[in-house]
């Protein structure tokens, strides 16, 4: 599994994410529609420019067993939730250092518990 093998899922999450934010930003005004709208290209936006570095990362430091890509999306797939939670907690101005480190730590305890539950299976 190489960081190549991601490029091409990474760039069309980018483009339509980047790409729809910045049209939702300049050129919508902020109602609900948009709103959700802006949501949902952030979670785009962020996974896709996560992909790669979650990918080079797992390569770097290898684990056993080793992670699939599936797991690799997975990961990007948290980063990218957690960036649109903290705007939308900043929206309400309900977000606080404490929270979002909070938020962050709870992310990462579930990836740790979903790869030990990775680990623990067995195959013969």
């Amino acid at each position: 599994m190489s960081v190549k093998s991601f490029l091409p899922a990474s760039c069309l999450l980018i483009i339509i994410g980047w790409g729809g934010l910045v049209a939702v930003v300049m050129v919508m005004l902020p109602t609900l529609g948009p709103r959700w709208l802006f949501f949902f290209l952030s979670v785009l936006a962020i996974t896709g420019t996560a992909l790669p570095i979650v990918a080079f990362l797992n390569r770097r430091f290898p684990s056993r067993p080793p992670v699939t890509s599936g797991t690799v999306l997975r990961e990007a797939i948290l980063v990218g939730i957690y960036v649109p939670t903290l705007a939308w907690l900043q929206l309400g101005r309900a977000l606080t250092f404490p929270l979002a480190l909070v938020i962050a730590v709870g992310l990462v305890a579930l990836e740790w518990l979903l790869r030990l539950r990775e680990k623990s299976r067995w195959e013969p």
